[in-house]
């Protein structure tokens, strides 16, 4: 994610931290001093909040964790204002196992909220107006927050741990498309609902509105996102492949780039070497943006993208996707198994398209 940088890395997957976490800190305690409280309440409210989001980067752990029982790595975490993201190579789509991973994070917020109750002994009655910026009581504000975190999380708005909790259970009575289409639509009316009520009741809060509008935008693109799975599901590679595609050698300069870029409507170029074998490659955001710092004789394998991930033509297109969106390059390489060649390139403007001819062949199938 931009303007994110990593803290740590556990088990192999990276926490990192977005930029606008630290301008909640600073909001926080600025807040909390020229309200009149003081430099140790502004110190002691933004250690709460760093605690608070520990206990979130141990509720996304949970999700990991739990995924990975089931062969799914987490390639990262990125902490927001908004809460944690934790980005799963895929998710589960057994409606058992999604079970699973979408509880297992509210139980660590459980686990959490009993230690400090059964071992500080601290208890407090929960309400929904309760106040976490007041100064003191610590660990009851602690206990709190992970009571809060529980029932929060288990909202069943898609794509919450609660709506996909929902969608766990849809699936186990409907085709796995339907359970998330109709998951999503519940989470995006929650999510309208709430957005609603605060406009007519004049009752502003801008970090719940953030929210709901994560929730609506989220829940649609995941439907669309399992949508074109279904699309897909019985495509391979060799079906949505760009095959006819212009190349740079090593020795290529930005220059060759560029020409090539208006020369065509192709956008990212593969660096091959004399071979055929792919080196890198070079996409039209990073060639404008060398070529404005260091001019048209850079050398192309100096901007280069190193793309590691690569599919072969008979692999399945579902799963050539999800390698595609856990990569860092706009196209993967599709590789000859026989002699490892570059024999096309899979992006997701060419599988849109292809998708757009096939429902255009089916369509004229029906009206035959």
């Amino acid at each position: 994610m931009k303007w994110s940088f990593r803290l740590f890395t556990f088990a192999g997957t990276e926490v990192r931290v977005h930029v606008t976490f630290f301008l909640l800190l600073l909001f926080v305690a600025s807040q909390s001093f020229l309200s009149g409280q003081g430099l140790p309440a502004a110190l002691e409210l933004t250690l709460f909040i760093t605690v608070m989001f520990g206990c979130v980067v141990l509720h996304e752990f949970g999700h990991v964790l739990a995924a990975r029982g089931y062969g799914i790595r987490t390639p990262d975490i990125t902490l927001l204002p908004i809460g944690g993201v934790a980005r799963l190579e895929r998710m589960p789509r057994k409606p058992s196992e999604e079970l699973v991973v979408a509880i297992s994070g509210p139980l660590v917020n459980v686990i959490i909220a009993a230690a400090i109750y059964l071992g500080l002994g601290i208890s407090a009655a929960f309400n929904p107006g309760y106040d976490f910026l007041k100064t003191g009581n610590f660990f009851e504000k602690l206990m709190m927050w992970n009571v809060f975190m529980v029932l929060f999380n288990l909202i069943p708005a898609f794509p919450m741990d609660g709506g996909r909790i929902l969608r766990a259970a849809f699936a186990m009575f409907m085709e796995y498309g339907v359970a998330t289409r109709r998951a999503a639509a519940i989470g995006q009316g929650i999510a309208m609902m709430v957005a609603i009520y605060m406009l007519l009741n004049h009752t502003f809060h801008p970090m719940l509105l953030l929210i709901c509008f994560f929730i609506f935008m989220a829940a649609g693109q995941e439907a669309a996102s399992v949508t074109q799975q279904e699309a897909t599901r019985n495509l391979r590679v060799r079906d949505a492949m760009l095959t006819d595609f212009r190349s740079l050698p090593p020795e290529a300069t930005l220059r060759d780039g560029v020409a090539l870029l208006l020369a065509g409507s192709q956008q990212d170029f593969p660096v091959l070497d004399t071979h055929g074998s792919m080196q890198g490659m070079l996409t039209r955001h990073d060639l404008i943006s060398a070529l404005a710092e260091k001019g048209p004789g850079q050398p192309v394998v100096e901007v280069m993208r190193p793309c590691p991930a690569s599919t072969e033509p008979a692999s399945e297109l579902t799963q050539a996707l999800e390698i595609l969106s856990a990569s860092d390059c706009p196209a993967i390489p599709v590789l000859d198994p026989s002699n490892g060649g570059l024999v096309g390139l899979l992006t997701t403007e060419n599988v849109g398209e292809s998708l757009m001819v096939r429902a255009a062949l089916m369509k004229l199938r029906t009206q035959t």
